[in-house]
């Protein structure tokens, strides 16, 4: 059995008034923000895990879930400032959308709040709310989850073991283990063995991620060439229209000028190069212009480039491909972007929304997604290629992987979202899927940021956001595969079936004793 419903302590029940509630559940929910980048505290995380328990514990499921909201709400408003260029209706839509899924936490935390054991139920039911907000709606949106907030922490070796998700436990549970320390510190439930071991568990889960071994250097080594082409402001006219070849210029003026670098000595040959997510703005299949312009820059760099375009398929859809453009033969195999941005590459009740909002037209085209993973053949490597959004999705890194992918290449296009938290919170992905998976990640932007992860994940190098930049990285080839790799999202099925059985028995239990009192 998971575990057994147990009477309350005869102690006076830790119980604020609700105000007090809604408080802790507002300074939980921004604690938890801080730990994200730009600011990057990610000690933060499991400190502010406390008080969003704490501001459930020992209320009823109904009030519970409002106040799930309420935390969900103070996190993810700041959290996802970066969708505020689409529009402020966007950004609070996005918001509420997703905080309800943090109310259902809340109602399942209180639950399982009346159990033995309870820390470790609440930390599996976080990882549930957080693959649930991953799936749903319309392909789910797994932004903001507490593994992207660790990528310098010492939490963050426990992604080579159990995968993203496990971190992710791994931090709540530390936070659990703060609220059930709290709730015996400021009650008379006071048990000197339980509040020992109970800090221990909090001091050790750090200390022991720390320890967690990393694969080594293999010593194979790969030159890549990134280009950062950059794009006019957001909001000058060239962007929106006013040039409509801007992007691909700039991305291949900067080809020509790494290309002259290295015939000077001032960059060592690259084996590959890589562009960005939509570094073409031009179907070069369908302008020839577009094409020349491509493959002039590839033929003066004189090795296979990494394409990022949009290509038309039939008459109305498109589809995000990455190319391998050959020097000499051209256009060849290409990987189509899997996981698609809703409402930017494709419009969800298309039908139903266009009636409503006449903004969601400006999707244009509906983008059709790929099938297949990014294993793309290079140079010398194969190359795992994902596609900007795709980077928080475990199941895309994954498969891409085991395909045979290394080092991974991150192509984005995040020039409408320059100089907000979503870039940073975009890098720190890679530092996750790097260590996760023992591959070196290169994240190429095309306003920024670009960088060099290590399998380590660090950062060996990156550019500053909206300037044109290019450079040649030695980045490790790595085959040996992690423990999370292998294993997939089985880790991430146990924790969610323990949390979810748990939250069933205790509903189970509430019910029988609700019938006993009522029975009296």
């Amino acid at each position: 059995m998971l575990a057994t419903a147990t009477p309350r302590s005869t102690a006076p029940a830790f119980a604020p008034p609700v105000w007090a509630r809604a408080g802790l559940a507002v300074a939980g929910g921004l604690l938890i923000f801080l730990a994200f980048p730009p600011l990057g505290w990610w000690f933060c995380a499991p400190i502010g895990v406390a008080p969003v328990v704490l501001s459930v514990y020992g209320v009823r499921p109904r009030r519970a879930l409002w106040i799930g909201f309420v935390a969900g709400l103070a996190f993810l408003l700041p959290a996802m400032a970066w969708v505020r260029p689409i529009g402020d209706d966007a950004w609070v839509a996005l918001v509420v959308i997703e905080s309800a899924f943090w109310a259902a936490q809340g109602l399942l935390v209180s639950l399982v709040l009346r159990m033995r054991l309870w820390p470790l139920w609440a930390a599996c039911l976080w990882v549930l709310q957080e693959w649930a907000r991953s799936t749903f709606p319309m392909g789910g949106f797994p932004w903001a989850r507490l593994v992207f907030s660790q990528g310098t922490a010492p939490y963050l070796k426990y992604a080579s073991l159990f995968g993203a998700p496990f971190v992710t436990f791994t931090v709540a549970l530390t936070g659990c283990l703060l609220a059930y320390l709290a709730v015996h510190l400021f009650t008379r439930d006071y048990r000197e063995r339980v509040v020992a071991l109970t800090a221990a568990g909090v001091v050790a889960l750090p200390v022991v991620g720390m320890l967690v071994p990393l694969h080594g250097d293999e010593g194979k080594t790969v030159n890549i060439g990134v280009i950062q082409g950059s794009v006019p402001r957001s909001d000058q006219l060239g962007f929106h229209g006013g040039e409509p070849a801007v992007v691909l210029k700039n991305h291949a003026e900067e080809t020509h000028r790494l290309a002259e670098a290295v015939r000077a000595g001032r960059q060592p040959k690259p084996d590959l190069v890589v562009w960005p997510e939509n570094s073409t703005d031009i179907d070069p299949f369908r302008d020839p212009a577009a094409y020349a312009v491509i493959d002039a820059a590839v033929k003066d760099v004189g090795v296979p480039v990494l394409v990022g375009a949009v290509v038309a398929i039939g008459d109305d859809s498109r589809a995000t491909r990455s190319i391998v453009w050959d020097p000499v033969t051209g256009p060849g195999a290409f990987y189509d972007k899997q996981k698609l941005v809703p409402f930017g590459e494709f419009t969800p009740y298309k039908d139903l929304v266009l009636s409503l909002f006449e903004r969601a037209a400006l999707v244009g085209r509906q983008s059709i997604p790929g099938t297949k993973p990014g294993d793309l053949k290079a140079g010398p490597v194969t190359l795992g290629a994902i596609s900007c959004y795709e980077v928080a999705f475990d199941t895309v890194v994954n498969g891409t992987v085991r395909a045979g992918g290394s080092p991974l290449v991150v192509q984005t296009n995040n020039a409408t979202y320059e100089l907000s938290n979503l870039p940073p919170q975009q890098l720190a992905m890679s530092r996750i899927r790097a260590v996760e998976h023992n591959r070196a990640v290169i994240p190429v932007a095309t306003t920024g940021i670009s960088a060099h992860v290590a399998p380590d994940g660090r950062i060996l190098w990156e550019t500053p956001e909206l300037v044109a930049a290019s450079t040649v990285v030695t980045a490790q080839v790595r085959t040996r595969d992690t423990v999370a790799t292998r294993v997939g999202v089985l880790p991430e099925i146990i924790l969610m079936v323990a949390g979810s059985g748990a939250a069933v028995i205790a509903a189970v239990a509430a019910r029988r004793s609700r019938r006993d009192f009522e029975g009296h």
